[in-house]
């Protein structure tokens, strides 16, 4: 039960959504006068959400976490209103096990899909689209899935989505020019684009603008509905398969007329684009006036990447974090985190409460009034949200965050609290940094804190289970 109702802001919006039920009501049953039967006033429902994922987006490459030379007014203008958390991890340093946490809030020591690969969600794997279609929601998916292959029990349709456009494997999505995407189960081919060896040779439609208009499309025949709009853009990723020229875009506009090298004023225009893309998304919010009925999210899968010609350190892309994409050090995990609900969530607000991907699923399933799945890392981030009073409850905090990674030998790493320590190998040696301290990793004090190590050495043991599609050998240990 939630405590103190008449100041709860979540309450408030509870009981204006209710208000209006009854309203609706008491029309329909005065229409129904002489009938033996009266219909019920609909149950109060939560808000719409909306969760907009960038692909490779590094921490410090938006303009209100300290980017200075890529433009980004409208992912700034959503800062602007509403709460950015400086402590907000993705689910792994890559694609799809990030992607895997944030779809069935379990961390990467307990999810199915451990790493960049073609295990697909199971049948039995509750997601964060089953549990809301389940609430009543409309469930609809556009960019990037990463989680399943055609014809397997990972498909979005299988795993609760209504609709479905983009593309199911990673490998594919790397190309922003494709003969063909999925929508729903169906190869869709896209017209005028020729692609040979996953570059297109022939170039015609852009593939995110695809994304923006399906999402804008959905939102037109959903607005009277209560919806779940997922939004997994591509973009900065790179299309690895083309080198040094994998950096896609039509234009470098605005970025032209700089004297940066080719890919560094192409991966620019790329963030801008995305930022643009946003805009477009919360503008048609705002025109179908569903900005307050409407919870907006804003992240990134993993920290920048180095592929396709990028450099990082170019933009300063993982901002004062040490790594890229592919790290354990937090450059690799530590990623934006953007939350937008007018009236409900307190605008231009600051937060450093420490959570994770795995934490989105309880968090959207509390705010849809539903229940999560049993078993679950997550733990809901609502009071954080909205505030306690609005909650009726303290925020609980995780004893640690935990991390695994298994490409290039495996690697391992924990925070609890403002320890990090980070494992190389299963039994191998573990760096300890003090990120209050030294938020860019740059002095491991293991040394210095034997017992601290000790115990963050018990939590690296005892966070994982062992999976039969990710095995892992003692000897597995990468070069530091």
């Amino acid at each position: 039960m939630l405590s103190n109702p008449v100041k709860s802001r979540f309450d408030r919006y509870l009981l204006d959504r209710l208000a209006t039920s009854i309203i609706v009501c008491i029309a329909a049953t005065s229409s129904l006068i002489g009938h033996h039967q009266a219909h019920s006033a609909e149950p109060p429902r939560g808000p719409n959400i909306i969760f907009i994922l960038a692909d490779d987006l590094g921490y410090g490459d938006i303009g209100s976490y300290g980017q200075q030379r890529i433009k980004t007014s409208n992912l700034d203008r959503l800062a602007a209103a509403g709460m950015r958390f400086t402590d907000c991890y993705a689910g792994s340093t890559v694609c799809a096990p990030s992607r895997c946490a944030l779809m069935t809030g379990l961390h990467s020591g307990h999810g199915r899909i451990r790493g960049n690969g073609e295990v697909p969600l199971s049948a039995t794997d509750v997601t964060i689209a089953k549990i809301l279609k389940q609430a009543g929601y409309v469930t609809g998916i556009f960019g990037k899935w990463g989680l399943g292959e055609a014809e397997t029990t990972g498909v979005p349709n299988a795993q609760g989505f209504d609709e479905w456009f983009g593309y199911l494997n990673q490998k594919h999505a790397h190309n922003y020019y494709p003969d063909f995407l999925w929508h729903n189960r169906e190869r869709q081919p896209i017209a005028g684009n020729v692609v040979v060896n996953n570059v297109a040779r022939e170039r015609a439609v852009y593939s995110q603008d695809l994304f923006v208009q399906h999402a804008i499309d959905f939102l037109d025949r959903h607005q009277r509905d209560r919806f779940f709009l997922y939004l997994p853009f591509t973009s900065p990723h790179a299309n690895n398969e083309a080198g040094q020229q994998g950096m896609e875009i039509p234009t470098d506009e605005p970025y032209s007329h700089e004297s940066w090298p080719a890919a560094q004023k192409n991966h620019a225009a790329m963030i801008t684009r995305l930022d643009r893309d946003v805009g477009s998304i919360l503008d048609r919010l705002h025109e179908l006036q569903l900005d307050q009925q409407t919870i907006v999210f804003f992240s990134s899968d993993n920290g920048p990447h180095k592929e396709g010609g990028a450099d990082p350190k170019f933009f300063d892309s993982a901002g004062p974090l040490r790594g890229h994409k592919r790290d354990l050090y937090e450059g690799g995990i530590r990623v934006p985190m953007i939350v937008r609900w007018p009236g409900n969530v307190a605008a231009g607000s600051t937060n450093d409460h420490a959570w994770a991907f795995w934490d989105v699923l309880p968090t959207l399933a509390e705010l849809a009034g539903a229940k999560p799945a049993a078993g679950i890392d997550g733990i809901s981030v609502v009071p954080t949200l909205l505030g306690a009073d609005a909650a009726g409850r303290e925020q609980p905090r995780h004893e640690f965050l935990y991390w695994e990674f298994h490409e290039r030998g495996f690697k391992q790493a924990v925070r609890a609290g403002s320890w990090k320590a980070i494992r190389f190998g299963l039994k191998g040696p573990i760096e300890l940094y003090d990120l209050d301290k030294d938020l860019g990793e740059t002095t491991d004090v293991g040394k210095d804190h034997p017992g601290v190590v000790a115990k963050l050495t018990n939590m690296l043991d005892t966070a994982r289970t062992e999976s039969a599609d990710w095995p892992v050998r003692e000897n597995d240990a990468p070069q530091r």
